[in-house]
């Protein structure tokens, strides 16, 4: 077992939760109560990922941050490092590979939130903000839940993206799907076997609990 990548995507898939949480609540709370008669392109847009195929998606996020880019120039300017190839980059690419994972699951949750609650919020003189703290959050924290390992677990798996715009860099890009393709390259298929059952059993702890979660959701709007 090689704990160096499993402490890697450990890391990543944490770093890439905690960033969509920040950013996908607000962008969650937009898509589920905005009126904008165009907002079905921003959903279109946020769902991309789920239809895109990773090297796509990777290789036009390689290309933003490549050395040729002004964004890749940058960077490298001001670090002296690339941003290709970088934990860097695999985490803005990573970020963007999972945002549907994350967004979709808050949004769900956010619109499903009786409405007359949020009326009586505003009639008593409650902020937007207070509203969504003290009534949308404490409603929604089992889709936000969801969200959250769904992103993690999503982070966890990803292959494509992570050859794509990351490589194979020991301690730095290669993640736990990256070393299960390596061992099977080196014909090693006992240790590949090793991580995959791990990856596997994770897998199914994370969706059972995410299937469990939305099962309690479901119950308690039905009153059951």
């Amino acid at each position: 077992m090689n704990w160096q990548a499993v402490a890697l995507t450990a890391k990543l898939a944490s770093l890439v939760s905690l960033i969509l949480l920040v950013v996908g609540l607000p962008l969650a709370y937009w898509i589920a109560y905005s009126r904008w008669r165009w907002k079905f392109l921003v959903e279109a847009v946020v769902a991309l990922p789920l239809v895109l195929p990773p090297t796509v998606l990777g290789f036009y996020v390689l290309v933003a941050i490549g050395a040729q880019s002004p964004i890749g120039r940058w960077y490298q300017h001001w670090t002296g490092h690339s941003f290709a190839f970088s934990f860097q980059g695999l985490l803005i690419a990573s970020v963007l590979y999972s945002l549907p994972f994350a967004v979709q699951p808050f949004a769900v949750a956010f619109s499903q939130v009786d409405r007359n609650l949020l009326a009586a919020s505003s009639v008593l003189g409650s902020s937007p903000t207070q509203t969504f703290s003290r009534i949308i959050m404490p409603l929604s924290l089992t889709g936000i839940l969801a969200g959250v390992i769904l992103s993690f677990a999503h982070t966890v798996g990803e292959f494509g993206v992570v050859l794509m715009v990351g490589g194979n860099i020991p301690g730095v890009t290669r993640t736990i799907s990256i070393d299960i393709y390596d061992r099977v390259q080196d014909l090693d298929y006992v240790a590949a076997n090793q991580t995959a059952l791990l990856l596997l059993a994770f897998s199914f702890i994370v969706l059972s609990g995410v299937y469990a979660a939305n099962r309690q959701l479901w119950r308690g709007w039905l009153g059951k």
